[in-house]
């Protein structure tokens, strides 16, 4: 089979198609047909070489975290009913990144696997995996009040399709910080009351305070929403986009939520209930853009120029 294969650190041009065992499935495990692989700003961070204190990566590795499509085959150990069935994936647990999903077939732990409910198109659903739970267990961390003033960095990526509805609902005022015209023409379409491009020089300086920051920007964006948070307020920094995370510098005022290592009982019932809302039509999470998977460096490139809206897939087929 197909796959893409990172055999050194660097640029996009490192990502290489090459043919590849298909993979059998172990104790626990299930394999795969991808029908579409996410592709996450972090793949394009790690294969760079950033992160290794979080992320320890023996290379050559098959980068991709999640993938949607249909079970072929399951292991021992694993239900068989999940045999033919429509699912998304995560390709490690918790906390870890063992990569595999730019691949037409991806063996995956059956713990990391989701039915997909009928109706629902597979690469809509993928949207539910990272980004939808992610954006659940944020929302659960802040507890964000009607009334509450609310600023999301990196608001037209995918975790703003989910964040900025979801927030909205809430009664709280939605601030969408984001880069250029298209991209606040979008948060505005998801609902956001107020928008911010954060490409221009001094954008936070006329923002009023804040309750909450949603940060998935980190860097010197994250550190202007960090500088408007009201005394009493959370600020979230779930995201290093800019290469670091902020919210670092102490303030007693200020509650901050780093990256969260949730237990991952509790984590696999976030993708169900983001899956949930995806049935229910409650969101409707952006799939920006599309590649081959042969094109995967096309891909990187675009997230990395942030030309990029809401998500991007790879499709194998």
């Amino acid at each position: 089979m197909r796959a893409v294969r990172i055999a050194r650190f660097g640029g996009p041009e490192v990502l290489e198609l090459v043919e590849v065992p298909e993979p059998v499935a172990g104790a626990g495990e299930v394999v795969v047909d991808v029908a579409a692989a996410e592709v996450l700003f972090l793949d394009t961070q790690l294969r760079a070489g950033w992160g290794q204190e979080y992320f320890k990566l023996e290379l050559p590795i098959v980068p991709g975290a999640g993938v949607a499509g249909v079970v072929r085959s399951v292991g021992p150990g694993a239900d068989a009913g999940l045999v033919g069935r429509r699912v998304i994936a995560g390709t490690g647990g918790v906390g870890s990144y063992d990569g595999g999903g730019y691949a037409e077939q991806s063996v995956v732990p059956a713990t990391e696997v989701f039915p997909v409910p009928d109706g629902l198109e597979l690469s809509t659903a993928l949207a539910a995996l990272h980004d939808g739970a992610t954006a659940l267990s944020q929302l659960d961390l802040a507890a964000v009040s009607a009334g509450e003033r609310v600023l999301i960095t990196a608001a037209a990526g995918s975790l703003g399709s989910w964040l900025i509805p979801l927030l909205s609902a809430t009664g709280a005022t939605v601030v969408a910080a984001a880069r250029g015209s298209a991209k606040l023409d979008r948060v505005r379409e998801l609902g956001a009351h107020e928008t911010v491009d954060y490409s221009v020089a001094g954008w936070a300086d006329g923002l009023d305070g804040v309750d909450v920051v949603f940060d998935g920007a980190g860097g010197e964006i994250g550190r202007a929403g960090y500088a408007i948070t009201r005394p009493g307020g959370r600020f979230l920094g779930y995201g290093a986009a800019s290469g670091d995370f902020a919210g670092a510098d102490h303030r007693d005022d200020v509650t901050v939520v780093g990256i969260y290592q949730p237990d991952p009982v509790a984590w696999r019932d976030l993708p169900r209930r983001a899956l949930q809302l995806l049935a229910e039509n409650r969101l409707d999470p952006a799939i920006g853009q599309t590649f081959p998977l042969a094109d995967a460096a096309a891909a990187h490139a675009a997230i990395e120029a942030r030309t990029t809206v809401g998500k991007t897939l790879l499709l194998p087929a």
